[in-house]
């Protein structure tokens, strides 16, 4: 194993032959650098994406920040390298490394994997090879690292689950902690590899795949999944926080352009709106909203401690935050004059106040963007995302008269029962706002359709449905084309290869593992990258598998089906999701849960939480008084 010297050296002969070497420096003001040798767990959380997207990254920052706190745990972080750094990197020997000290990854007690979505599968075995760890978890002995995966991709963990000794489900806040300290107790020499994973088993939110055995009948669908061992519980329940610790502010000052360069506070975690399709909104209820004070508090020092210019208030559903007008005429007040700009995402059409629209009109970038996601009434129904064809023109017209020129819409297409008309729908509805923009501010008013399309999502109550054929999404995607023709109106859109790899990585079983190895084994790697995706390596992969794609794409699942998740929970009872799924065929829609309490299994757990945490109401957030108007 090479030293961090050994690696410095090496790096001094070969960073001027990459592309922004800035990325694998280090050195970053707020980047820390503890004591090794006082430290009894090293911790490589590392974000599979390269350093451009993965630095600001809000997980990383929390799990850094949390670590970092404790006088016997370090975390350093380390990203993937570009293509070039990774050629020069395997051609001079350069294992995989931390940027705070240099040090090989197999050199840590734990390597933590965020993996937000599924298209960085790939880039994580990449690094593990880079890093000279086994890619596979059977083939790690007593002294490797013990490789962790969380974040949303993973709450169907079986397609990684080859890979990875053990899965974080839902939030890490805690777990981190209980993980650390797991594994203090029982290091190497004092217990096997083995004997450390049925302990972090123990651990409630833990999944180690190897304890875990899948039957399957002829067809490939599941018979049954069942523990191995005691130690693990027939079903992992998702850890809930259920007071959100103090936001991290001193964040990482990156010594290059990246892509998200802002100071990012969560408000709020959780929605109560229960769009069908939405996978977020299901898997982080309840809903926990910070104080605007603390929220403030978390502004002025993330500010002080950066000197970023721009401000993000990071949530699900910004404009639901209870005290959001509050917070934005506080925030303007607080840093009147600085010339520091707010960013609010996801706002929700429905509760974008005039008010709050005029507060942000003097903070505001240069576009509003608004979610529709359908844009038929109908098709609104069958997502639970009503809104009236008068409000989101009403929402837009009040827009373009605070003066932004550019509105923004998000649209899906592919959810079920779609037809053609609806997908014309949404060609009809960008003109119907643009034409509300040129009555208002004429012809700088602008429209930039986004088009994603549907994949059904493990915990949802779509996940009984299947996906578009690829025919049916190019038919749609040419119509768009052939509709919105007006240069007034950009038209964006998700290449049908890349939606169809979501899918089968979402909504894989343990089989899709071979298949991930395969591809990776010819050259797949960055698939959220264009230019690299290599899907005829997928193709491969899954011919010489013996796997057909379609079997997890295009093939509606009966409701007595077993899914590879079936013992992941999130609390959400999945009678309640097929429920809804069922109310979603007759055009059925619920109102949101602050409003009417559905019952869909998150209270009890949450209460229980609630009554854990001295001091605090235990009462959920879901079903407290409607949002102030």
């Amino acid at each position: 194993m090479l030293t961090p010297e050994q690696i410095e050296t090496r790096l001094e002969r070969i960073l001027l032959k990459v592309q922004k070497p800035g990325r694998y420096v280090g050195g970053e003001m707020n980047s820390l650098t503890k004591d090794w040798d006082s430290a009894q767990t090293r911790v490589a959380l590392v974000f599979p994406e390269i350093y451009d997207i993965g630095v600001s990254n809000v997980g990383m920052k929390i799990l850094y920040d949390q670590v970092n706190q404790r006088e016997d745990a370090l975390a350093e972080r380390a990203y993937a390298p570009w293509v070039d750094m990774e050629k020069i990197m395997r051609e001079n020997h350069i294992p995989l490394y931390t940027l705070e000290s240099r040090r090989p990854l197999s050199s840590f007690d734990i390597v933590g994997f965020s993996i937000p979505y599924e298209t960085l599968y790939t880039n994580t075995l990449n690094i593990l090879d880079l890093a000279g760890i086994p890619i596979l978890a059977a083939e790690r002995g007593d002294d490797e690292p013990i490789v962790i995966a969380g974040g949303h991709s993973t709450m169907n963990p079986e397609p990684m689950h080859a890979f990875m000794d053990a899965f974080v489900i839902g939030e890490g806040e805690e777990v981190i902690h209980d993980i650390i300290t797991s594994l203090q107790e029982n290091k190497p020499g004092r217990a096997s590899r083995g004997e450390r994973l049925k302990a972090l088993a123990g651990i409630p939110g833990v999944y180690v795949p190897s304890l875990y055995e899948v039957d399957t009948f002829e067809d490939g669908t599941i018979r049954r999944i069942r523990p191995l061992v005691p130690e693990a519980p027939e079903t992992v329940t998702k850890r809930i926080v259920a007071k959100l610790p103090p936001p991290p502010t001193d964040f990482i000052v990156p010594n290059i352009s990246i892509v998200h360069d802002r100071a990012t506070v969560e408000i709020m975690r959780g929605c109560t709106r229960g769009c069908r399709f939405c996978q977020a909104g299901m898997i982080t209820r309840p809903v926990r909203e910070r104080s605007v004070e603390e929220v403030v508090r978390a502004a002025e020092k993330a500010v002080a401690a950066t000197g970023i210019d721009e401000l993000s208030f990071l949530s699900l559903s910004s404009s639901d935050y209870t005290h959001i007008l509050e917070l934005v005429e506080t925030i303007s007040d607080r840093f009147k004059g600085r010339q520091i700009s707010i960013a609010l995402p996801s706002m929700r059409i429905e509760s974008v106040s005039i008010d709050l629209m005029e507060t942000l009109r003097e903070r505001r970038g240069t576009g509003f963007t608004l979610a529709p996601e359908a844009a038929t009434e109908r098709m609104r129904r069958i997502i639970n995302k009503y809104i009236p064809d008068s409000q989101i023109l009403e929402t837009a017209r009040e827009i373009y008269r605070r003066n932004w020129t550019t509105i923004k819409l998000y649209f899906m297409i592919g959810h079920p029962s779609e037809t053609l008309e609806d997908v014309k729908a949404i060609a009809s509805l960008c003109k119907q706002v643009l034409a509300e923009g040129r009555k208002v501010i004429g012809m700088k008013a602008r429209v930039h359709a986004g088009i994603s399309t549907f994949v059904p999502k493990p915990h949802t109550p779509f996940q009984w449905v299947s996906c578009d054929t690829v025919e049916q999404i190019m038919d749609k995607q040419a119509l768009l084309r052939q509709e919105l023709r007006d240069r007034n109106i950009k038209l964006s859109w998700t290449e049908t290869r890349d939606t169809l790899l979501e899918a089968w990585l979402t909504r894989g079983d343990r089989r899709i593992s071979r298949v991930i190895q395969a591809a990776w084994e010819k050259g797949a790697k960055f698939d959220a990258w264009g230019e690299h995706m290599r899907n005829e390596a997928w193709m491969e992969a899954f011919e010489e598998n013996g796997l057909a794609p379609s079997f997890y794409t295009h093939r509606p699942r009966p409701a007595d089906e077993i899914f590879p998740w079936e013992h992941i929970s999130t609390a959400v009872r999945k009678d309640y999701l097929y429920q809804d799924y069922r109310q979603s065929l007759d055009g059925q829609v619920r109102s949101d849960c602050r409003e009417q309490c559905f019952a869909c299994g998150i209270l009890p757990v949450f209460s229980d939480l609630r009554r854990e945490t001295p001091g605090e109401s235990w009462k959920c957030p879901e079903v407290r008084s409607p949002r102030q108007p």
